[in-house]
């Protein structure tokens, strides 16, 4: 089918495309909700641990500035694991909060460079935000050895070197508009299928190619006969 007539076919029910996307513009802008301010928080933490006197002191200082950096890799990728989130949530409810840990997992993102890692912790409350933060530095200062069996006899190889600072993030665009501009999409894609159910199920012959292309001779057309105009 070429591209006129696909033309020709939407104008044609150009209306039944638009009652989906009507529709659910409407319930959008009726149930349109402005997204709330959320709130990040970043924590850097310094990895390592104390170098073993086995050794020379210079050949012993490059293995411990060595390993730091793969604790400070590892703790980075423990910070962001649903074991992790749900020891953050249990130190939490010793103090008489309750935080669901698939919530504190999904606010927590983190990096590393070298011997120092850093974590991202994004959360919708600032009076919550800071006792988060710190349930979440507390189990990487104290319990962070925990995580790795051939750390357990080390102790703590994590110290956090800044305290958090809560900061509004603004609700960035594709979140404000993805949402209702999928919806409105997806209406859309709707209203042209119900286009080509219409003309598909259409009894009417309206063009002289539609007999053609059924073997139908066509000999000659009546033109649209014009109103006259009013005198």
């Amino acid at each position: 089918m070429e591209m006129r007539q696909l033309l020709k076919i939407l104008v044609r029910w150009w209306w039944l495309a638009l009652i989906p996307v009507v529709i659910v513009g409407g319930y959008t802008v009726l149930t349109y909700q402005r997204l709330g301010t959320p709130y990040q928080a970043v924590m850097r933490f310094a990895a390592g641990s104390e170098p073993a006197a086995t050794l020379s002191p210079d050949y012993d200082r490059y293995y411990a500035w060595l390993s730091s950096e793969y604790i400070a890799n590892a703790l980075a990728d423990i910070a962001v694991t649903g074991a992790f989130a749900e020891n953050v949530a249990l130190r939490l409810a010793e103090q008489g909060l309750a935080f669901d840990p698939h919530a504190i997992q999904g606010a927590i993102a983190s990096d590393n460079v070298q011997s120092v890692f850093i974590i991202y912790v994004t959360w919708p409350n600032a009076e919550q935000l800071p006792q988060v933060a710190d349930a979440i530095s507390a189990e990487l200062t104290e319990n962070g050895a925990a995580y790795f069996p051939q750390l357990r006899a080390i102790g703590s190889v994590a110290r956090r070197v800044d305290s958090p600072q809560t900061t509004p993030l603004p609700p960035s665009l594709r979140a404000q508009l993805l949402g209702p501009g999928l919806r409105v999409a997806l209406a859309l894609a709707v209203g042209v299928g119900l286009v080509a159910l219409a003309h598909y199920f259409d009894p009417m012959v309206r063009e002289r190619a539609e007999l053609e292309t059924l073997g139908i001779k066509v000999l000659n057309t009546v033109p649209k006969q014009k109103k006259a105009a009013k005198v």
